[in-house]
């Protein structure tokens, strides 16, 4: 098999040597545009994960990589005239210069053929070979060549940063913020080797629009100049080393089809994830090993290529997506600057995910447990009569909103049933349901969006509050949450829109009915999906009938002994259409300008607040993103959220999507929390988070970062309804309210979950990363 590589990267190297480690009989040449000793760049990070990966494809290597790293344990955050310092973290940094020269003497003892100062402008002189591996970095001739097949996209990130080198001391991977004339500044630095230090400076969005004139007047030398002088309180005398740096923004690659024919991209040139979790090298490295063992696991080229794509695509899809969700910390540094240095660490820490508040803990136990009784005094200066020895984790802690007092942080979230009885009566179906989510702990449930009027409703099966029997119901329902939970219970109000006259779910999600379908009404006269009915443009008339039954479900719900009313905007139904421009396009008062979209839905928010107790709170539900082209975006969100708080909504309850059907939704764990944060911090109001929160962790971690105030989760508390007594076993905490009948319980399962810590701890203890020295012994045993 011939093999032909262009570009002579770490990828493109590791695949070339571990080809010709396995088949010694093939041809293969690297060319690479640069001279061998030729680098740009400073150091390069590899994680505890993928130095074990190293080792075990390719001891020789590995070892000669490793004789040369600085590795470290620590993260330093500076920040506000404090350091935090977490533990436990695992990186190592190496010279990306050592690290190509220890790549090309190891392909050069195996037998690959290199070829330096070679620019390749077209492969027609490489027509006989099997494979060719275009790996030929972020600027990839090959991938725009055949760009109309890979059908690449590059979307550039917010930040203007600038890569450097500097001889300080670094005894950690650090984060430094600073602020001048023009703004915030961010900086990371690691060690790579000995007196050597990777810089990375970041300019966020607002502060490179005040600097830019002035950077751009500067020459390289004068800007290294400039950054000594900004940083000379770390810099103490030492420099900033230059290497062709230059501010620019970084660009996220991926591509639609990663090969074409033989041709298969690999490294930089197929994908990029932001360098805040991690490094182009470790990507290309790792995708090297899987090209690989996708030839190992096919016969020929075409399927192999075909298995690297399948097999490939999800694990690098993830990465760059927790990279561009922790981008967004640096990016927005004065939405965390009035926190407390130790939230900022563990927000940073924990900004891709990947980091939570257990996983933290298992790292380094004594920076949670300073989170933990941070926070826990937080809540005692709110006026809460927590332990101070002993606090409670952060999900277990009270919480006010407006003067109502909820026991713990996990939301019951709405959930449609479609299980009204006719009349759109709730029934003893919503009484167990319901009752058994209060029974099971959590500080707030949400009953499902109901109606404020028969057309109103979502389905048939829909329930409402705008009769007497449906208020009659409800009051039995919420007599029973409170005589029998320490739960507080919230009515969601919403009227159906364009989504309207449907199916229940499991019967045909959004179909019309068979029969005895009802008019449906919304801002404008513009079908949710093709297949659906298309909704009669909303009259003036109308509108007053609507606000008048928003207004009358509001007094229904304090007859029926709700806690909490939360108006329902979001998710494309009728408040919601009018605010995305999507699904209102009117031309009179009630369209064009966001604040004139918003009109009808603050008259409606005000007529509820004007009937609804000033007592009881009031929040109100959005969808912080269409996720769509020409749709309602995260700052849009800012002015619709700081609207409504100003309208008096004493919580925001931050959703996204559901509002259009060309909306392209990121999906992830935890996926819609960044807007709640972004709301919660910008604006300095109380939110609560959603969007798949699956476990108590989640929830810890959300709280303690300050991304939420509340947590809502859906699912599940279908699989278990008491999600929350669970947690509280599992954690210990003992002033959990338990039901009374359910007391017997409590004490068996404080028991079996302590006893299942003990086991986890072996599991985890028997788990343990190999250490350096372990690495070196089976590296020295497998040479």
């Amino acid at each position: 098999m011939k093999i032909v590589v262009i570009g002579g990267g770490p990828g493109g190297l590791y695949f070339a040597l571990l080809m010709k480690k396995r088949h010694p009989a093939y041809e293969i040449s690297v060319f690479e545009r640069n001279r061998r000793d030729d680098t740009f760049g400073f150091g390069v990070v590899f994680s505890d994960e993928t130095l074990d990966n190293l080792m075990d494809y390719d001891a020789p290597s590995y070892t000669a990589i490793t004789r040369e790293f600085s590795y470290w344990n620590e993260i330093d955050f500076h920040f506000q005239g404090e350091v935090v310092r977490s533990t436990g973290h695992g990186f190592c940094g190496t010279e990306r210069r050592t690290l190509l020269m220890i790549l090309q003497d190891r392909c050069k003892q195996l037998g690959v053929k290199l070829h330096f100062s070679t620019e390749i402008h077209d492969l027609d002189q490489f027509a006989d070979a099997d494979l060719i591996v275009a790996a030929d970095g972020i600027n990839s001739m090959i991938r725009t060549r055949y760009a109309a097949h890979f059908q690449p996209q590059i979307e550039l990130r917010r930040n203007h940063f600038i890569w450097l080198g500097s001889t300080a001391p670094t005894p950690a991977f650090s984060f430094f913020f600073t602020e001048n004339e023009f703004g915030i500044w961010d900086l990371c630095t690691y060690q790579y080797k000995q007196n050597l230090s990777t810089w990375v400076i970041e300019a966020p969005e607002d502060t490179w629009a005040k600097a830019e004139s002035f950077l751009g007047s500067l020459d390289e030398a004068q800007t290294v100049a400039y950054l000594e002088k900004m940083w000379a309180h770390i810099l103490k005398g030492t420099r900033l080393i230059a290497n062709r740096s230059n501010w620019r923004r970084f660009p996220v690659i991926s591509n639609k089809n990663w090969y074409f024919n033989n041709i298969v991209l690999l490294g930089d040139a197929l994908h990029s994830a932001h360098y805040s979790v991690g490094s182009g090298t470790k990507l290309a490295m790792e995708g090297a090993i899987q090209l690989f063992n996708a030839f190992e696991a096919k016969g020929n080229v075409a399927d192999a290529l075909a298995h690297y794509q399948g097999t490939r695509r999800e694990d690098v899809e993830k990465t760059q997506y927790a990279a561009n969700v922790s981008a967004l910390w640096t990016e927005n540094p004065a939405r965390y600057w009035r926190m407390q240095p130790v939230q900022a660490c563990f927000s940073m820490l924990s900004r891709a995910k990947a980091v939570t508040y257990e996983n933290l803990r298992l790292r380094d136990p004594d920076f949670v447990d300073r989170v933990q009784h941070w926070f826990a005094g937080t809540v005692r200066e709110q006026g809460f009569d927590i332990p101070q020895d002993d606090p409670p984790p952060p999900m277990f802690t009270p919480f006010r909103v407006g003067q109502m007092v909820v026991q713990n942080r996990v939301v019951v979230s709405p959930m449609n049933m479609y299980s009204a009885k006719p009349g759109g009566i709730p029934g003893d179906f919503h009484l167990v349901h319901l009752g058994g989510l209060a029974m099971g702990g959590a500080g707030l449930v949400f009953a499902e969006m109901t109606a404020v009027s028969e057309a109103g409703r979502i389905t048939p099966g829909c329930p409402g509050i705008y009769t007497p029997a449906q208020v009659a119901a409800w009051k039995r329902i919420s007599d029973f949450v409170h005589e029998q939970s320490a739960a507080k219970f919230c009515l969601q109000l919403g009227h159906s829109g364009r989504k309207g006259s449907t199916r229940r779910g499991w019967d045909g999600m959004d179909q019309p009915l068979p029969e005895e379908n009802w008019e449906v009404i919304a801002a404008s006269p513009l079908a949710f999906y093709e297949f659906m009915h298309v909704p009669r443009e909303i009259t003036r008339s109308e509108m007053d009938r609507v606000r008048d039954d928003y207004a009358q479900a509001a007094r229904n719900a304090e007859l029926a002994g709700f806690d909490m009313i939360e108006v329902h905007a979001g998710h494309g139904y009728l408040l919601s259409g009018f605010i995305s421009p999507l699904s209102n396009v009117r031309t009179d008062e009630y369209g064009g300008s966001l604040e004139n979209r918003m009109r009808f839905p603050l008259e409606v928010f005000d007529a509820v607040r004007a009937n609804w107790p000033r007592g009881k709170p009031l929040s109100v539900r959005i969808s912080a993103t269409d996720w769509a082209v020409n749709g309602i975006t995260p700052p849009d969100a800012l002015i619709v959220a700081a609207m409504f708080r100003a309208h008096g909504a004493d919580i925001i309850d931050v959703s996204a999507g559901q509002t259009s059907r060309w909306a392209n939704p990121v999906y992830g764990r935890m996926f819609q929390t960044p807007f709640s944060e972004m709301i919660r911090n910008e604006l300095r109001v109380p939110t609560i988070a959603v969007g798949n929160i699956t476990t108590a962790d989640q929830v810890n971690t959300i709280v303690a970062a300050g991304r939420a105030d509340l947590v809502a989760l859906a699912r599940p508390h279908l699989i278990n309804p008491h999600f929350t007594l669970v947690a509280s076993a599992e954690y210990a905490h003992a002033d959990q309210v338990w039901p009374l009948p359910y007391l017997a319980g409590k004490d068996q399962a404080l028991r079996l979950y302590q006893r299942a810590q003990v086991e986890m701890q072996a599991l985890r203890k028997a788990a343990k990363p190999r250490s350096h020295d372990e690495r070196r012994e089976l590296a020295r045993a497998a040479e």
